[in-house]
């Protein structure tokens, strides 16, 4: 049996996973509220292992480890549990409990991954690193956390840039604070 690959990514309605350094929206386009709070941490509670890219995982040492990181509960779990970060670029040690550094081709890592892991796999943002896993078919399920704002100006990183055709079997749908759209779709490659 092979573990579940969850490709996790917040995004505009428009469809950018982050803003530029000129927009002053805040963390979680400052919509975040009780009910998504609570969500994230109870789905980052259980046993389980993050999947990042090198930029990603740069950006979460940047603003989650150190002496300035916010003091959050989901930043917290996430730190506490085990990293494979998917680099030809970083080195070991990095100051992350227990991340392993993988370099190699990112398909086959993860494909081995999902073969021998014992707890569900979860990648939250690192969208190269997720488009190339869902064309190869190792992505088993994307959540997509929709927050309601337009970042037109100012949005970059386009979550779906350049990914392959997909067809989405709708699985979950929960609104959260009454604004936010939290929805969990299986990809399957459209034909």
């Amino acid at each position: 049996m092979t573990a579940t690959y969850t490709f996790d990514v917040f995004t505009t309605v428009d469809g950018f996973a982050s803003y530029s350094e000129d927009g002053d929206w805040g963390g979680y386009w400052g919509k975040q509220g009780p009910q998504f709070l609570a969500r994230r941490a109870a789905q980052y509670e259980p046993d389980q292992r993050l999947v990042l890219g090198g930029t990603t995982f740069r950006q979460f040492l940047q603003y989650l480890v150190g002496d300035d990181a916010p003091d959050d509960p989901v930043n917290a779990r996430m730190k506490a549990l085990p990293a494979t970060v998917v680099s030809r670029t970083l080195q070991a040690p990095v100051p992350w409990p227990d991340a392993t550094i993988a370099a190699g081709d990112a398909v086959e890592i993860v494909a081995r991954l999902k073969e021998q892991s014992p707890v569900p796999l979860r990648s939250h943002g690192s969208l190269s690193l997720n488009r190339a896993l869902m064309a190869a078919g190792l992505v088993d399920r994307v959540q997509l956390t929709i927050f309601p704002v337009i970042s037109g100006r100012t949005g970059t990183d386009p979550v779906f840039a350049g990914a392959d055709d997909f067809d989405l079997e709708l699985l979950e749908s929960t609104t959260l604070d009454g604004h936010t759209q939290e929805l969990v779709y299986r990809p399957r490659r459209h034909h």
